[in-house]
């Protein structure tokens, strides 16, 4: 559905003195002699006979003890439940699923990890659909839960804020998870001895939080920030602090305003705070998941968003932030300093971001910034735009002959910009790993991980554990990677993913052989598999799509339903889009 479909636009939003708007999905559920039985169950839940005349609010929680990501969300949806009822609202918490890509990541299980995404929007959407919640606070900590958070408030359309469950901590001797993966990689080489690894696995993670770089959590809370949906400097705060709960209390107030205002994600979510969302993703060198999670909203908000607008943004926009994986700082350091708003402000002030967009404030986005400190002197965690670390985008759209529908490099400069090499074809990711680990990979390779796209996989793992192997071993600069699946917001080196077509779809990266040399031009955007047409035809025509791996459950019905990665991978793109 295209913004301009969508009921209540602004030329037909209710006058303020007419409030019967603030409960317009609630009134059918609960109001008059024939709801007696809904009243009756909900009375059950707590609520009383004044708490029928009020909006109520969902409230999304994510939290589990699957992982430290989320172990702490429910103090924050508790608070966040206050927040509505102080401001006159009945919140109702409800919860929807997470799963950990840190603990799965190089399993068979990260395939969930996609389709999670999908089941967070599906859940949200069905319960606040179902019972008649007129807005929602959405909970989010680990790197599915932002997007599907996000897709879950799209879909409905409902005065909605999304809440960031906030960053982790720093481990003993500065390190964070993705240490705890290049420490594993170190060892395969013979360069750690196996205690020090486990100090390094005892330490790395010291409680609950996001993980701590500038990785796909933290990029796409950033992202929503700057979209407008959540409050300002949601994205920059400790996960373990008095500053969250009070932002969460205040996301749960805030939503009766936007009940009032009849401000809802369509009017937020705009082409133009699309753009803002990607300048702040660039300046602050964030995770290529952010291409994929990006794309994926703005279709489910029916704004227009491809690939070639990364481009485009990104030739303007330099890398300022020298932040982790590539960098050498921590998102809590990033915080102590004042967090994502300085730097939205000189981004603005620059005539890099639309200061005229709505936000969850009810105000735009300039006059959220317009009383915003400066960052410290002396810190050096954000350059100047006249001195920046890339002086152009580090997520570059890659096409060519390899990647005729596009691809997403992450390539910040310190790899170099170009590499040649000789193709070495693994069809999963686990082949990958092992011939890294037993040393058969050597320098001047070009690995390519096959059949893990959307589809293939199914379910489009991302490459943490490889990458970070390869760096382990040294081979950062020395080696390259494709596929058609992705990467974690910690991977680094000469990384191209998301290529499609994907393999199981016939893409030419399906027809790739051992020996073959590619070449990846990330100055020129281009990827080439150095053979002529005739010998791809050949190869094209023998090609056999493999079986589906999964023919039931929740992996297959993913792997019938999803879109292209260079679509949003997403699942419910209407009957007539060639979606495949």
């Amino acid at each position: 559905m295209s913004q301009e479909d969508r009921p209540d636009s602004p030329s037909t939003a209710p006058l303020a003195n007419d409030r019967s708007h603030t409960r317009r999905h609630s009134s059918p559920v609960v109001d008059g002699p024939g709801k007696a039985a809904s009243r009756a169950m909900l009375r059950a839940v707590g609520f009383s006979d004044e708490d029928f005349t009020k909006p109520q609010v969902g409230i999304a929680s994510t939290w589990s003890r699957v992982t430290p990501c989320n172990s702490h969300i429910n103090v924050l949806a508790d608070a966040a439940s206050d927040g509505a009822d102080e401001a006159g609202g009945k919140g109702v918490v409800f919860n929807t699923i997470t799963i950990s890509d840190g603990i799965a990541n190089g399993t068979e299980g990260m395939k969930y990890s996609m389709i999670s995404r999908e089941v967070i929007a599906d859940s949200i959407e069905t319960v606040a659909g179902c019972e008649g919640f007129d807005g929602v606070v959405a909970i989010g900590g680990c790197d599915k839960n932002m997007p599907g958070c996000m897709m879950g408030l799209a879909r409905l359309d409902r005065p909605g804020i999304f809440v960031y469950g906030g960053t982790i901590l720093p481990g003993e001797g500065h390190t964070d998870i993705v240490s705890v993966f290049e420490a594993m990689g170190a060892h395969s080489q013979g360069n750690m001895d196996l205690i020090d690894v486990k100090r390094i696995e005892e330490t790395a993670i010291p409680g609950p939080g996001s993980c701590g770089g500038m990785y796909t959590a933290n990029t796409m809370a950033s992202a929503i920030e700057a979209l407008g949906m959540s409050l300002p400097n949601s994205s920059a705060q400790n996960a373990v602090s008095q500053t969250k709960q009070d932002d969460s209390r205040a996301a749960g107030a805030a939503v009766l305003k936007l009940l009032e205002l009849d401000i809802k994600p369509s009017d937020i979510m705009t082409r133009k705070a699309f753009e803002n969302a990607i300048t702040l993703v660039i300046s602050l060198g964030g995770s290529t998941n952010a291409v994929l999670h990006l794309i994926a909203i703005a279709n489910t908000i029916g704004v227009e968003l491809t690939l070639d607008d990364f481009t485009e943004i990104g030739k303007r926009v330099p890398v300022v932030a020298d932040l982790r994986p590539s960098g050498h700082y921590m998102m809590s350091e990033l915080v102590a300093i004042g967090g994502i708003q300085p730097l939205m402000k000189i981004l603005l002030d620059a005539g890099l971001l639309h200061g005229d967009c709505l936000t969850v404030t009810g105000q735009t986005l300039a006059e959220n910034l317009a009383d915003v400190a400066p960052y410290p002197e002396g810190q050096e965690i954000i350059k100047p735009l006249d001195n920046p670390i890339k002086a152009s985008s580090h997520l570059r759209i890659l096409y060519g002959n390899l990647a005729p529908e596009g691809s997403v490099a992450k390539i910040t400069g310190k790899e170099g910009t170009r590499f040649t090499g000789k193709a070495r074809v693994f069809n999963s990711e686990e082949e990958a790993q092992a011939r890294i680990n037993d040393l058969t990979v050597v320098a001047g390779d070009v690995l390519v991980i096959r059949y893990e796209g959307p589809r293939g996989g199914p379910g489009m793992r991302e490459m943490l554990t490889p990458t970070s192997a390869i760096m382990g071993r040294g081979l950062g600069d020395k080696v390259a990677l494709i596929t058609d699946g992705r990467f974690s917001g910690g991977s680094h080196g000469f990384v191209v993913g998301h290529i499609t077509p994907e393999a199981f779809n016939g893409g030419p990266i399906a027809l790739v052989e051992d020996g073959d040399q590619i070449t990846i031009d990330a100055e020129n955007d281009v990827m080439t598999l150095h053979i002529d047409e005739a010998e791809m035809q050949r190869r094209r025509d023998a090609w056999q799509r493999p079986k589906p791996r999964y023919t039931r459950g929740a992996m297959a019905k993913y792997a019938r339903m999803v879109s292209s990665a260079s679509l949003g991978a997403i699942t419910d793109l209407p009957d007539d889009t060639d979606a495949l």
